[in-house]
């Protein structure tokens, strides 16, 4: 399997950089992995909703560029469906066997996905109703994605 995690803005912190490093490498194991990042959109602190759509407008542009065409798109969307550990397995299991080989993970900026985006995408996934930073939410979406193979494997890891 081919998993391409799109991500909005530079990743700065060390840990969280550490812990994508550590995912990766365990996952190399059982599939291809892409970690693109894409600029964010610089803005000022006071946005109108004019300029908040500009802002994920712009960024979505980046992201769309990134996707491959004939990639299966999950998209990571606060609205999305929450889903157990279990179930996200069931999910990558299932792309796998119906030839869905590429997948692309979408993990927006700040102020969340465009219309455009969310538009290309095939799923929406929801790992809270809580706001998580999204530079946290690579590290998240890792561990999880590895957890998931484990879980398919039938190998130590999951409780």
């Amino acid at each position: 399997m081919n998993i391409t995690i799109i991500s909005v803005g530079k990743l700065k912190e060390k840990y969280l950089k550490l812990g994508i490093e550590e995912y990766t490498k365990r996952l190399r194991a059982y599939a291809n992995i892409n970690l693109v990042e894409v600029p964010d959109e610089k803005a000022p602190e006071n946005l109108s909703a004019a300029q908040m759509e500009e802002v994920k407008n712009k960024e979505g542009e980046r992201i769309l560029a990134k996707i491959p065409a004939d990639a299966h798109v999950i998209t990571l969307e606060i609205k999305g469906k929450q889903l157990s550990s279990e179930q996200l397995a069931r999910e990558l299991d299932q792309l796998a066997t119906h030839g869905k080989s590429k997948v692309a993970f979408v993990i927006g900026g700040s102020l969340g996905l465009s219309d455009a985006v969310m538009q290309r995408s095939n799923f929406a996934l929801s790992f809270s109703k809580m706001t998580l930073p999204h530079q946290l939410m690579r590290l998240v979406l890792l561990e999880q994605v590895y957890r998931g193979f484990r879980i398919n494997r039938g190998e130590p890891y999951h409780k």
